[in-house]
């Protein structure tokens, strides 16, 4: 109610019926006094253009002294620098609204058990012998199991599987997935049973070769080159046998358009579509997605560690995104 109460007749205060509000009648006095005080009113409120009606409230507004908690902003640097850097910070993509109703991205798993590769290694000259075997955990993911070790070098010997094969004698300079130091040296280290061998990945089919290097922690004077630390000992071809598996995801090459101008690569394809996308400048995860026939939330699935920088959800320029549900 504005400006007036609702009283009750004295007759009907039995049924509870409300008044109608009474008006007070102004008086020829006051009614001047108001109108002189409202023009006092309206001609030195700051910033006020125009009288507002009884039922227009003005907009809440927020002081400039409301909020001192943060540090106070650098006045060499103009606001909308300030705006930029705030919004170029790396943050998880959000879908759109409208991808709600869209399925989750699935892969088949592979049955817990199977065996996807096996084989024994020996070194060119017989120095190093072992036996791998790589099996599905109770996880879901891959693991390696160690047997038969035995080396006659006096260093550590290490191996791990890499996508891109070395040469014997080169030095690694990445060690690759799995890892692990079989044993070796002297003393000699007692050989690990098993490996856990990339986490975060069911189908390690990618990895095409298993390296056997030196683990010696340093040269030595007395340590021949080609067994100095990281030095290749011996690269073998890794077989794979991965069952087959089906999915809900299947990206196609739409084309570039505005936003989504990075280029997209088949490598490893064997029906022809796209496993890898190159981001190019100014392009937006959104854009991307609808270029190739994907949602958001399946382009996040697919590179869960994908970030994004500004309100629009712009990608990092050169980072290549993974397309291939079976390599995710």
């Amino acid at each position: 109610m504005r400006g007036t109460r609702e009283t009750m007749h004295q007759g009907d205060a039995g049924r509870g019926r409300p008044d109608r509000p009474r008006r007070a009648r102004p008086r020829p006095g006051r009614l001047l006094g108001a109108l002189v005080l409202a023009t006092v009113v309206v001609t030195t409120a700051a910033g006020c253009a125009f009288l507002r009606g009884p039922d227009e409230l003005p907009a809440p507004s927020r002081s400039a002294t409301a909020d001192r908690s943060g540090p106070a902003p650098d006045p060499s640097v103009s606001a909308e620098a300030r705006r930029i850097a705030e919004s170029a910070s790396p943050r998880t993509p959000t879908a759109v609204p409208t991808e709600a109703a869209a399925p989750d991205p699935t892969v088949s798993p592979i049955p817990v058990g199977t065996v996807i590769s096996e084989a024994d290694v020996v070194t060119p000259k017989g120095s190093v012998r072992f036996h791998y075997r790589v099996v599905v955990a109770d996880d879901g993911y891959p693991t390696v199991q160690w047997s038969g070790f035995s080396s006659t070098l006096p260093v550590p010997v290490g191996t791990t599987f890499l996508e891109t094969p070395p040469s014997v004698g080169d030095g690694l300079t990445w060690h690759g997935v799995g890892d692990t130091v079989l044993g070796g040296g002297s003393p000699a280290a007692p050989a690990p049973t098993t490996t856990d061998m990339d986490p975060g990945r069911v189908d390690p089919s990618w990895l095409g070769t298993l390296v056997v290097y030196s683990a010696a922690e340093s040269a030595g004077p007395d340590l021949p080159v080609e067994l100095g630390p990281d030095k290749v000992l011996a690269v073998a071809p890794v077989r794979w046998s991965v069952p087959a598996r089906t999915t809900n995801v299947h990206p196609v090459d739409g084309g570039a358009r505005p936003n989504a101008t990075g280029t997209t690569s088949s490598e490893g394809s064997a029906d022809g579509s796209p496993t890898a996308y190159r981001i190019a400048s100014e392009d937006l995860i959104g854009a991307v997605a609808d270029r190739l026939g994907l949602t958001v939330k399946d382009l996040v699935w697919l590179n869960p560690d994908v970030t994004v920088y500004g309100d629009q959800q712009y990608l990092y320029e050169d980072t290549v995104l993974n397309l291939d549900p079976f390599r995710r």
